[in-house]
């Protein structure tokens, strides 16, 4: 049996994708798929020129700032690319906006788009998301802005590429420094999921008795002549009452001062 997903755009059903049979507009992952159960392989066709579908990268430079990799006492699932508050933050694909939405402990504002070519693609601690849920997006088209909103400790894009709710790390379909896609087609396996193990075991090993379970963060932004509360809020997805909360006693903004976010 094949499952095809559409959704209404304007009067218009549109195919999302053949792959999935969930239209879930709250969970990353919805699918419940273990992506190391996968028995065959499948080649995706990740640009489709005869119907005018391409790749293009998220940002205007992608200098990595941390990889996909065991991180602390977790797994991070994505590469974070460094990056201004405010900066254009664009589609990597054709798809249709499946979440938008804030996640306070971990993405902060943050965008998940599906394409057509059966991917996922996660655009997380933004500024300002631009889509809404149910917005047909082009590759290269802007979303949002980026930020350091959430779980974050300074500005970044927080990319994620996935298959079946399952991350796949981004460096095997793109080449960052180069700033280009590394092929046109890309299969999945269950040997790209094979990471799933490790990351079981560092956790295992990183859990002994008294070790932290969490980690507190804060952030921090050096006040710049012409600043406001205001201003200061809207670039890091703030509310105003929270920084008066979290800066007791400031009324007034001195430039080359730090001013608490988070």
């Amino acid at each position: 049996m094949e499952m095809s997903e559409e959704v209404l755009i304007d009067s218009s059903w549109i195919k999302v994708a053949g792959y999935y049979s969930i239209w879930d507009t709250h969970r990353v992952n919805p699918y419940r798929v273990d992506g190391r159960s996968y028995r065959d392989s499948l080649k995706l066709h990740l640009t489709d020129p005869p119907r005018q579908r391409y790749a293009k990268m998220p940002l205007v430079t992608t200098p990595i700032t941390s990889g996909f990799a065991f991180r602390g006492y977790r797994w991070h699932y994505g590469m974070d690319l460094d990056l201004e508050t405010g900066d254009s933050v664009r589609a990597v694909f054709d798809g249709v906006v499946r979440i938008q939405a804030w996640d306070g402990g971990g993405y902060g504002n943050y965008i998940l788009v599906r394409h057509y070519n059966g991917l996922e693609t996660v655009y997380g601690h933004l500024s300002k998301a631009l889509v809404p849920v149910g917005t047909f997006v082009k590759a290269g088209q802007l979303i949002g802005y980026g930020g350091s909103t959430g779980r974050s400790t300074g500005s970044h894009l927080h990319f994620e590429v996935r298959y079946q709710g399952n991350p796949i790390n981004p460096t095997l379909m793109y080449d960052f420094p180069g700033y280009k896609l590394r092929k046109d087609n890309f299969t999945i396996t269950s040997a790209l999921f094979n990471y799933y193990s490790r990351a079981l075991g560092h956790r295992s090993s990183g859990s002994r008795s008294g070790s932290p379970s969490r980690a507190r963060q804060t952030v921090t932004h050096r006040v710049r002549s012409g600043d406001t509360m205001s201003e200061v809020a809207e670039r890091y997805g703030v509310r105003v009452s929270t920084l008066r909360k979290l800066n007791p006693g400031v009324r007034t903004l001195q430039p080359g001062k730090k001013l608490r976010i988070k």
